[in-house]
């Protein structure tokens, strides 16, 4: 057994799947669980820390824009003149345009502080931020590279959060153009200024706590041979790998008249996928697809909350856990920051679709759909971050949250049914601590570092809006 820095007794938390009582956890030196008992008797649990209620692992966001934080709520109007059913992703898209193209690094920096403190306080304790604003306001290159990217690293350090930063390679504004719009150019990057951005990351603060992957904003966005060039790179270095795929139904058409291909095809054919790759939304694909999906060890990232936002469709989520796909979850453009929220609308757009209940039970075999949500979504972080995420078990990262079993959609549910309330009733029940690496990051449900994140977040608001 390794050195313990640190043991916890709680009286129920989940381990394997389902809860376990009376568990001793024992947090080592790195920040891994060192060991992890169940039925610990009271002469083993002397010593230990008493949590003040039942636990959960913490879960990775898979999928996270930061900046887009400050645009919750203030994309849902129609623009004037807009005819009905005009508005739509790419309508949507261009309001998004109007905070990427003024956010300054300051600016960034106190949205994303902001952002990742509520992921935190959610149970969120792992983030993947598929960063994409690289250069200055006017498009052009920062005296360093890493300005932006500095700004995500140390909101995520103000805060306690891992992070796993995702550079995002944005050559092109559509499959027929070869260069990006004059609306796009703070986006812009080649191969080699994201590989350099990954390691400059990565010599300054690589740990258990931050990490890099490479990004592939979308097939529209990257042509095949640079797409070909980044695989190769992050194969060789073992980093993770994501990309925009199969959102919207008029990127298949595209896709399909480009390449002759379904774009999730295509991936399959050509993108030497493995379990590095996270494919992100794959909203829409076929059942052949997901079969290859599944069979290259690929991951999914669902978005629900954002997907249904943006009108973006259904995943074939049934199909996908009938064959034991993994996937994760992510909040993408932030306008709810819950994973309860975003494992809620994942399984009731099933049902609508359907007609059916307990979707995601009868697929994946479990009497529970959220135990079946909350483990699959557990796994799949892990992919998704390339980091040892995966829950209370040996050698993980030791990420945990306390549930408030006070709150009040867990008053007086039976503790077999506290993970079922914690989905499928409302409001959202709170957290009393979080814990990253056996750390304590929130306490009394509130952040414990830096009580100006909010001034700092109202402030960078009114800069952008008023």
């Amino acid at each position: 057994m390794r050195e313990t820095l640190m043991r916890y007794f709680a009286p129920l938390a989940w381990v394997e799947g389902a809860w376990s009582e009376d568990v001793l956890l024992s947090v080592a030196a790195d920040g891994t669980w060192a060991s992890l008992q169940t039925n610990a008797n009271a002469d083993q649990q002397r010593g230990a820390a008493r949590l003040s209620g039942p636990v959960l692992p913490g879960l990775v966001n898979a999928h996270s824009h930061a900046f887009q934080r400050a645009i919750a709520g203030m994309t849902e109007r129609v623009s004037a003149g807009q005819a009905s059913g005009q508005d739509n992703f790419w309508s949507w898209r261009d309001s998004m345009y109007s905070a990427a193209l003024r956010i300054t690094p300051q600016q960034l920096e106190a949205i994303a502080a902001q952002l990742y403190a509520e992921l935190l306080q959610a149970g969120f304790t792992q983030v993947c931020e598929f960063h994409y604003l690289h250069n200055d306001l006017a498009g052009k290159h920062y005296a360093n590279p890493l300005e932006m990217s500095l700004a995500l690293v140390r909101a995520a350090q103000r805060v306690g959060i891992g992070i796993t930063l995702l550079p995002t390679l944005y050559m092109r504004s559509g499959f027929a153009a070869t260069s990006l719009r004059s609306n796009q150019q703070r986006f812009a990057s080649t191969p080699e200024s994201i590989f350099n951005l990954c390691e400059g990351i990565d010599k300054q603060f690589g740990s258990n706590l931050v990490n890099t992957g490479l990004a592939l904003h979308s097939l529209r966005a990257v042509g095949p041979d640079a797409l070909q060039q980044a695989a190769a790179h992050a194969k060789a270095h073992q980093m993770p790998v994501h990309i925009h795929v199969a959102e919207q139904t008029a990127e298949v058409v595209d896709c399909v008249s480009a390449y002759g291909q379904r774009p999730v095809e295509w991936l399959i054919s050509h993108a030497g996928l493995d379990a590095r790759w996270s494919l992100v939304h794959a909203t829409q694909t076929t059942p052949a697809e997901l079969q290859g999906i599944k069979i290259s060890g690929a991951s999914i990232v669902l978005c629900p909350t954002t997907e249904a936002n943006l009108g973006d469709g259904v995943f074939d989520l049934p199909g996908y856990a009938k064959i034991q796909g993994n996937w994760s979850i992510g909040s993408d453009s932030h306008i709810t920051r819950s994973w309860q929220e975003e494992l809620r609308l994942l399984e009731y757009s099933q049902r609508l679709v359907l007609r059916q209940r307990n979707v995601m039970a009868g697929a994946a075999g479990n009497t529970s759909s959220a135990a079946a949500l909350f483990n699959a979504a557990l796994a799949g972080g892990a992919a998704a971050c390339g980091l040892p995420t995966g829950g209370l078990v040996v050698g993980q990262r030791a990420d945990f949250s306390v549930i408030d079993t006070t709150s009040p959609a867990l008053l007086g549910v039976p503790q077999g049914y506290l993970l079922d309330a914690m989905v499928f009733s409302s409001p959202d029940a709170r957290l009393l601590e979080v814990y990253v690496a056996g750390k304590q990051v929130v306490q009394a449900g509130r952040i414990k570092s830096q009580p100006r994140l909010g001034d700092d977040f109202l402030n960078a608001m009114r800069t952008l809006w008023h």
